[in-house]
């Protein structure tokens, strides 16, 4: 256990107990859940009684008010951007005007990437700094709008390497930024493959103080980790909303701008962005909004943004705190459980142990870890396979507990001591 004391017992009768004392366990007759064990929460959650709801109530106004809907549904479509913005800022921690659901993450990384390189100006460093752990659409984006500035990618786009081949550590990120003429820090909140959580307060007080521009990708955490962009003084962020929030396959993605960048000119400017007020009166000249709502680009997309006004509903009724507390306690038994039942099979933990590092899945390490992915697929147990060798184990807390995590782990136990992944083919799952 890295020198960490145990937190759980690892008998059947523990994980009963439990799941009976768990004030969340409710929560899992709001979803309907496609398989046994649904450990992939992470990449797409499942549908809630709620998001199904607020879907078919926008489908009813389509049917019933046709384009009044615009205007008379409740709320109107128009302004589901801002509405939904008022409805996830407390999950990240901003204020209201600060937030907007608009685009998909990818363009919101182009357009906020590329308004605050426009913002520093020619004559500024206009160097950007990820690392080479980051998601792969972060680097193109990022390097896209390079080109479009005539910029090198290659030069001006820095990442940190990693020590271990897992994790980024904030003193080797700090560093950087004194090594290089950076202008802008863009990490994400939580590492998609090892489930690292950075340390965002941290990177944004190092960036400000030396005149860097901070933002974050938060695609694997909103939902699952309380956020306090506005208290940290986080300058912009994008994520999305299918994870964790289950707002439903390619739902609309969020972004956040900090209060004191409002009137900067959007790098990709459209209509949906103008001011409200008179959007309509189809002006020649582009007037942004007054909010983060400048960032939207074109017509929201009524069917992939109703579902998120029910999930939200259920995430704030769970309470992200009590999601957060119960994401630990399940990720952290996983953790234990792989130590105590499935190292001799040559499995290991590629998380961070401290509960502060730690996002919501778990990196579950083994160098078959891509047959394993499919075999226990078709056992009923949900996950997904990232290279090389990492079997990614969400335990999301809306819907597990504390006996699926032991489930879970059994079956990765079984597919290799029996060796069922011996059955599987490598490169047979073209989406995981």
């Amino acid at each position: 256990m890295g020198g960490l004391e145990r937190d759980h017992e690892t008998g059947a009768e523990y994980a009963r107990r439990r799941d009976r004392e768990d004030p969340l366990a409710g929560f899992r007759d709001r979803f309907d859940v496609p398989d046994d064990l649904y450990m992939d929460g992470n990449s797409l959650g499942p549908v809630s009684a709620e998001s199904e709801a607020a879907l078919l109530s926008a489908l009813d106004e389509w049917r019933e008010l046709g384009i009044r809907a615009w205007t008379e549904a409740d709320p109107p479509w128009f302004w589901y951007g801002e509405r939904l913005g008022d409805e996830l800022a407390p999950l990240v921690g901003a204020r209201e005007e600060e937030v907007v659901v608009a685009n998909s993450t990818t363009i919101n990384i182009h357009t906020l990437v590329g308004t605050f390189l426009d913002h520093l100006g020619p004559d500024a460093d206009r160097k950007v700094l990820v690392n080479e752990l980051d998601f792969p659409t972060d680097h193109y984006a990022i390097r896209a709008q390079f080109r479009q500035r005539g910029l090198d990618p290659d030069e001006h786009l820095v990442a940190v390497e990693s020590r271990d081949g897992r994790t980024i550590e904030t003193d080797d990120v700090v560093a950087a930024m004194d090594d290089h003429d950076v202008g802008i820090v863009f990490m994400p909140s939580v590492l998609y493959r090892s489930g690292q959580l950075f340390d965002v307060e941290t990177i944004t007080e190092a960036a400000h103080d030396r005149g860097i521009l901070a933002g974050f990708d938060l695609a694997h955490s909103v939902g699952v980790v309380p956020h306090d962009l506005s208290g940290v003084g986080v300058d912009f962020a994008v994520w999305c909303s299918y994870k964790y929030l289950s707002a439903g396959p390619g739902a609309i993605a969020g972004l956040y701008v900090d209060e004191r960048h409002f009137g900067t000119t959007p790098a990709l400017a459209g209509w949906w962005g103008h001011e409200k007020e008179t959007t309509f009166e189809m002006r020649p000249t582009f007037t942004p909004a007054d909010t983060a709502g400048a960032w939207q680009v074109g017509t929201v997309p009524v069917f992939s943004s109703a579902p998120l006004f029910g999930s939200i509903d259920v995430v704030r009724e769970a309470g992200i705190d009590r999601v957060r507390e119960k994401s630990l306690a399940l990720s952290s038994y996983l953790i234990e459980l792989v130590d105590e039942r499935l190292a001799d099979l040559g499995y290991a933990v590629g998380t961070p142990r401290e509960p502060d590092r730690r996002g919501g899945h778990v990196a579950v390490e083994h160098d078959e870890a891509e047959r394993i992915s499919g075999a226990l697929r078709d056992r009923g147990v949900v996950v997904d396979y990232r290279p090389p060798n990492v079997v990614r184990v969400c335990p999301s807390p809306l819907y597990t507990g504390f006996r699926d995590v032991r489930r879970a782990v059994g079956e990765l136990e079984t597919v290799v001591d029996e060796e069922m992944y011996e059955e599987y083919d490598t490169g047979e799952d073209e989406v995981t």
